[in-house]
């Protein structure tokens, strides 16, 4: 008889303690982080790279973190709303991708923690007290637009030596430093350029209008969420003006743009899920510095080469990670 009190006591005693364990894991707060970004709503390399780098790290979507994806769709006026509504959702964290994105979540809040990619100069931009120590609630990684911009034109001159008139397509939501770091190149360069602003699509053919008549020989495009969705119309505008074009991501140039020069992007969203990861493990954004790209890649389209008359010198295309025939 005392054996079987004790037995009963004892299973319940277990049963109490294993209900409990479990309940403690069931009520466990699963982390809910934001994406903002103004791409599109599609198969997104960049995305599934940060996801890719979350697993790596042990955050399993669906399982131990759940990601909310908010797509503008190439309309940046609804940033503004996309930041506002992951706030009122009360995420953990919000990954941005661009200046503009940024921005919107930088406006909607200065409690909730951003983590930003594909960023130039977010000092200048104000996201960041320095790149050393961020401060406030933001901080992640910069595509160093300003250091980047002397070789997208260095390249443009490489291909065109008689070239002496550049344009330079930019976005003024994406901010002035971006087209400032363009003028001091070609000053350092000797090569005139000539600053053309789009903020729509509607702009393009406007802005490709202008750079004929201002008879530029070569035109560089700069870093911005709505020309990346729009990449399409832009590779047509300067294949029908036989404008050769240099950009700042792949995409371009694997949509039939001529060349692009650019951190390697994935390999840096993958890198934002090392921020993700420690600041839901309790570290503060204003402890993580501002990490810049170590991976560059030079792509170069021949085929586009040929469409538009121009030779590719093999000093150039000797130095391409990846040619398109």
């Amino acid at each position: 008889m005392r054996f079987a009190i004790f037995h009963r006591i004892t299973l319940s005693a277990l049963t109490s303690t294993f209900g409990g364990i479990v309940e403690a894991q069931q009520s466990k707060k699963v982390p809910r982080i934001g994406y903002l970004t103004s791409a599109l709503d599609r198969v997104n390399p960049n995305r599934d790279a940060l996801r890719q780098g979350l697993r790596d790290l042990g955050w399993v979507e669906g399982q131990n973190i759940v990601i909310e994806y908010r797509y503008a769709e190439g309309k940046n006026e609804r940033l503004t709303d996309l930041a506002a509504d992951l706030v009122r959702l009360k995420v953990d964290l919000i990954v941005t991708t661009g200046g503009t994105a940024t921005e919107a979540a930088k406006q909607a809040t200065t409690l909730i923690p951003i983590v930003f990619t594909q960023v130039g100069a977010p000092d200048k931009q104000g996201f960041v007290a320095s790149l050393a120590r961020p401060g406030g609630n933001i901080t992640g990684l910069t595509n160093i637009a300003e250091e980047v911009s002397e070789k997208r034109l260095e390249l443009l001159k490489e291909t065109r030596p008689k070239i002496s008139r550049v344009a330079v397509l930019w976005d003024s939501a994406t901010g002035r430093h971006s087209s400032k770091a363009t003028e001091e190149a070609a000053r350092f360069l000797g090569v005139q350029i000539q600053i053309l602003e789009a903020t729509e699509r509607n702009d393009f053919d406007r802005a490709f209008e202008a750079a004929t008549k201002g008879r530029a020989g070569a035109m560089t495009v700069l870093s911005s969420g709505i020309f990346h969705t729009h990449r399409e119309a832009l590779v047509g505008l300067s294949a029908k003006n036989r404008l050769p074009t240099v950009y700042d991501h792949k995409d371009y140039t694997e949509s039939g743009g001529l060349m692009s020069y650019g951190p390697y992007v994935p390999e840096m969203f993958r890198r934002a899920a090392t921020y993700v990861d420690k600041i839901l493990k309790g570290t503060k954004p204003a402890d993580l510095p501002v990490e810049r790209p170590i991976k560059f890649e030079l792509v170069i389209n021949l085929k586009t080469a040929k469409q538009i008359g121009i030779t590719i010198p093999p000093n150039v295309l000797v130095r391409a990670d990846k040619v398109i025939k």
